[in-house]
């Protein structure tokens, strides 16, 4: 058992260590106060390989484990939160989905473009009336001879309004779970609208968006998986998603982190610095210390995907990294404005966004509290969600 980075993973990290230093955290705050990050990001992500990792070559991909992906992930959530979430849904969520799931037809429209950042993913799951509870979806989709005709309302969906592929789910049929179907959607398509979010606490620089469908057609080739699976595609993806949300609460953690050491250090009250008060230290022993074992356990998640682990222990390992790694970005970012002071509280310092980035982690792709019940069903064999 290891628990270093082998030399190719630690030349991803490193790589992607230096991506962040040198283009995202200097404008982070830039993107955070006009709500909106540079689309030629895209572009850039692509050009580093990084919305490529995993997939296969022969698709533009990069070929790469799962841990490389968790330490690149991580490495941009230190530079900008809003621009992580851009990777782990266009990549995590909408190529990869298609990469483990689509049939080559599929792979070979929308691979290439995605690793390259020519084309954006989105993951249509998330509804208005239906957030932690998913099977219960209204968006619908019924057949009308070789085409289907999708009608509904997606809601808080990243990448949204800047998606060139929409992974949506649809029902097909009345079962809760084996209701359900997946579609390949492309945002140009007549009758599909994306509409921009404001306002958000958090992640302004990342696109979020309300999607409309009103008969939106699209051919049978579109579907992704066979009739009535899209459930089962929606949780195994959300699944191995949850580590990279996972990695990029760490990177969250480990930039509000080194903010507050750097500061300690420097910032004098009653004639030293306020890394001397005893209680400044503990604040930052604390967070240290959950920030190493949150970065373990996504580590151990990702670690348990490259074995080919079976699916209930991965599931379980991965809740408990993205509720874990989640719940210590935001006490690491509320630590880190402590030791700020007043300072921490204008954005001129940038731990007020880490404050307000943190803390929707906690909420999508899985709530904390549905984590933990996903973990005491793990535990108990008890679905503590069944009536």
């Amino acid at each position: 058992m290891s628990f270093e980075l082998d030399e190719t993973q630690a030349e991803f990290r490193a790589m992607a260590a230096a991506f962040a230093d040198a283009e995202l955290a200097p404008r982070a705050r830039e993107w955070d106060r006009r709500e909106e990050v540079d689309r030629s990001i895209m572009l850039r992500l692509g050009e580093l390989g990084f919305l490529g990792l995993t997939l296969p070559e022969e698709y533009g991909g990069v070929e790469a484990d799962t841990v490389s992906y968790a330490a690149v992930t991580e490495e941009l959530g230190r530079g900008d939160s809003a621009v992580r979430g851009l990777v782990s849904v266009s990549l995590g969520l909408a190529a990869k989905t298609v990469n483990a799931h689509g049939t080559k037809e599929q792979k070979e429209q929308w691979l290439p473009r995605l690793a390259s950042g020519q084309a954006v993913g989105c993951f249509g799951l998330t509804e208005p009336g239906s957030g932690s509870d998913a099977g219960s979806l209204r968006t619908r989709a019924v057949r009308d001879g070789d085409d289907w005709v999708i009608t509904g309302q997606k809601m808080f969906i990243t990448n949204g309004t800047w998606a060139d592929l929409c992974v949506l789910f649809a029902r097909t049929g009345e079962d809760a779970t084996r209701g359900i179907t997946a579609f390949l959607v492309p945002t140009d398509s007549p009758g599909f609208t994306a509409n921009l979010i404001h306002g958000k606490l958090g992640l302004r620089g990342q696109p979020t968006a309300e999607l409309v469908l009103d008969g939106v057609r699209v051919p049978d080739s579109a579907r992704l998986g066979e009739v009535g699976r899209g459930f089962g595609i929606a949780l195994g993806t959300l699944t191995k998603g949850r580590i990279s949300v996972a990695a990029g609460a760490v990177g969250l953690a480990q930039a509000a982190l080194d903010a507050a050491v750097k500061y300690a250090g420097e910032r004098t009250q009653f004639g030293r610095t306020i890394a001397h008060h005893q209680l400044v230290q503990e604040l930052l022993a604390d967070s240290a210390v959950d920030t190493e074992a949150a970065r373990l356990l996504t580590l151990k998640a990702a670690s348990l995907v490259d074995a080919n682990a079976p699916r209930e222990k991965l599931a379980k390992a991965a809740s408990m990294a993205k509720y874990f790694a989640s719940e210590t970005a935001v006490r690491v970012s509320n630590n880190a404005l402590q030791v700020f002071g007043g300072y921490g509280f204008i954005d001129e310092y940038p731990v007020g966004k880490y404050v307000r980035d943190a803390r929707v982690l906690t909420l999508y792709e899985g709530t904390s509290q549905v984590q933990k019940l996903l973990i005491g069903r793990a535990l108990t064999g008890v679905d503590a969600l069944t009536p």
